[in-house]
C-alpha cells in the first residue's frame, strides 16, 4: 500500500513523556473521527482538534508508493546523527495508515519510532512509543501503552474512565479553547487530588515553535 503524507518536518516534542526530545514528525492525513472540515466540526466525534491533517500539501508531504522510499524521506529530514533518532507518526490518526513494512523500514534507518493516536485502531508490531489520546466516547481498541495523554476537559470522557488501564504514565493535557485558562485550572487541581495523573502542557506553542 502507499501513505498519504500530510507533512515531514523536524522539531521538538512538545507534549507528554516525550516532551523537549528532537523529533521528526510525520504527519499522515486522514482521520476517522473529524473528516478535517470546519463545516463538519461540530457534528464530528472530536470536535477540539487543533491540527490540519487535510490533503498531501504541506512541508515534506506528499503520496510515497512504499515503506522504504517514506522512511528515506523521513530519514533525509532528520540530518543528524545517526545515535537517538526519533521519528513521530501523528496525523489525523496515522493507524489507519502505518503499518509492519513502515515499521521495520525505520529501524532499518535507526528510528525510535512512537506514535500519537486516538487508540480506535490495532497498533502493528514493533512501535517502540505508543501514545494514546481518547476522544469523547469513541470505542478504545489500544487498552494499553507507554502513555494515555487525556485533553481535558471532554465530557464524555472522565479521567476516572481510564484509570484502570495498563499505561505506565497518565497525562492530562488542558484543551486548547476560549476556555484554555479554565481548563488549565482544572487540569492543575485534577493533577493535585489525583496523583496517578501528571500534567501535559503544550509546550511547542508556549516557546514558539511548531
Amino acid at each position: 500500500m502507499g501513505y498519504s503524507v500530510k507533512e515531514i518536518f523536524k522539531t521538538l516534542q512538545g507534549e507528554g513523556g516525550q516532551s523537549g526530545r528532537a523529533a521528526v514528525f510525520c504527519r499522515f492525513a486522514g482521520c476517522n473521527l473529524w473528516s478535517g472540515r470546519e463545516a463538519d466540526r461540530a457534528t464530528s466525534v472530536c470536535t477540539f482538534c487543533d491540527t490540519d491533517f487535510v490533503g498531501m500539501n504541506g512541508t515534506g508531504g506528499g503520496r510515497f508508493t512504499s515503506a522504504v522510499d517514506l522512511a528515506s524521506a523521513i530519514e533525509t529530514e532528520w540530518a543528524g546523527p545517526m545515535g537517538k533518532r526519533y521519528v513521530v507518526l501523528t496525523g489525523g490518526e496515522p493507524l489507519l495508515q502505518v503499518d509492519e513494512p513502515l515499521i521495520n523500514a525505520l529501524h532499518a534507518k535507526g528510528f525510535e519510532i512512537g506514535v500519537e493516536t486516538n487508540g480506535t485502531q490495532a497498533a502493528p508490531a514493533g512501535l517502540d512509543w505508543i501514545c494514546v489520546s481518547p476522544k469523547a466516547d469513541a470505542d478504545l481498541v489500544l487498552r494499553s501503552g507507554n502513555e494515555l495523554k487525556l485533553v481535558y476537559p471532554q465530557e464524555a470522557a472522565p479521567p476516572a474512565r481510564f484509570e484502570d488501564l495498563a499505561f505506565d504514565h497518565f497525562f492530562l493535557q488542558p484543551m486548547d479553547s476560549p476556555s484554555a485558562a479554565t481548563n488549565l485550572e482544572a487540569a492543575i487541581s485534577y493533577c493535585i487530588e489525583n496523583p496517578q495523573w501528571r500534567l501535559s502542557l503544550q509546550s511547542h506553542k508556549i516557546i514558539g515553535i511548531r
